[in-house]
């Protein structure tokens, strides 16, 4: 008998922070331009939210039937390969969050405008086609593409512009670091999943190029992230947005303990990879607002 705590679980509460992080620094930099507005933010954190719920379990449904996720995964107990969910029961919870997603959505077109509704659908679409679909995108190589395009770019400049009616360069600044520390979440789930990927046929960046790659697109990614709220804090001439790079000496701790962890050991890995996204997005969301 499946229960709620299945259900949490499900979830994936440790990823959450790819959705609340974008959010969180979209409105901020609305509020540095003094046109905040709590409503349109709500709505985003909350299809944001959704979205990410909705992708976790169709992810648990589709690497179980996909063959991705076995007995011999080092990784957190998947529901659906475990039996604690029934593989309906998850179809349909992940079909519904969707449409609940969808639902929410709708208030942005009517805040904003009907180009929103392309943007929700876009989501939602790619969601689902991240693992399920006739190309999933994860299978394919091109899972970290998705994550630093829609939980880094558009989510952050989606949250921006939704509030305040236009876009720009620096917004763009603050959206791409989000993406690729949410991104890395993802390297470190790949990089501990390897084998078993790969016995699936999932061709995962970390599978078609190695470990050592991996470990080098960690690294890059937080080199960049870092270089971005360095350019954006020089565009508008303020030193509070850098209060993100105190995660400098968190990152660099990361990429090295990152060459000495295998298997179950990467799983609070991936945790502490999604603490630095959470802590980097609350100081440079707290400097944009003090900016």
């Amino acid at each position: 008998m499946t229960v709620p705590a299945d259900w949490i679980a499900a979830s994936r509460p440790k990823t959450l922070p790819a959705a609340v992080a974008p959010v969180i620094v979209g409105a901020a930099e609305a509020t540095r331009l003094d046109q905040f507005n709590w409503w349109p933010v709500a709505i985003c954190l909350a299809f944001a939210l959704l979205v990410q719920i909705a992708t976790n379990m169709a992810n648990d449904y589709f690497d179980h039937i996909r063959g991705a996720d076995t007995i011999d995964r080092v990784g957190p107990e998947r529901l659906v390969a475990s039996g604690r969910i029934s593989p309906a029961a998850m179809f349909r919870a992940a079909i519904g969050i969707f449409i609940a997603a969808f639902l929410i959505g709708l208030s942005m077109i009517a805040y904003r405008g009907s180009e929103m509704l392309i943007v929700g659908i876009a989501a939602i679409v790619f969601g689902y086609a991240y693992t399920g679909g006739p190309y999933p995108l994860a299978y394919h190589g091109l899972g970290d593409v998705f994550v630093i395009v829609f939980f880094g770019l558009v989510a952050t400049m989606g949250t921006f512009y939704v509030v305040t009616g236009h876009l720009s360069f620096a917004v763009l600044l603050l959206g791409l670091p989000l993406g690729l520390l949410a991104n890395n979440i993802l390297v470190v789930n790949n990089y501990r999943d390897k084998e078993t990927d790969e016995v699936a046929g999932k061709r995962t960046l970390v599978v078609r190029l190695g470990r050592r790659f991996a470990r080098q697109q960690y690294g890059w990614q937080l080199a960049v992230a870092y270089l971005c709220v360095s350019a954006y804090g020089g565009i508008n001439r303020s030193l509070w947005p850098l209060l993100a790079l105190i995660t400098i000496p968190i990152g660099a701790r990361l990429i090295v303990e990152l060459r000495s962890k295998e298997g179950k050991a990467l799983n609070e890995y991936l945790a502490k990879s999604a603490r630095l996204l959470l802590m980097f997005s609350a100081l440079l969301a707290l400097g944009i607002v003090l900016s």
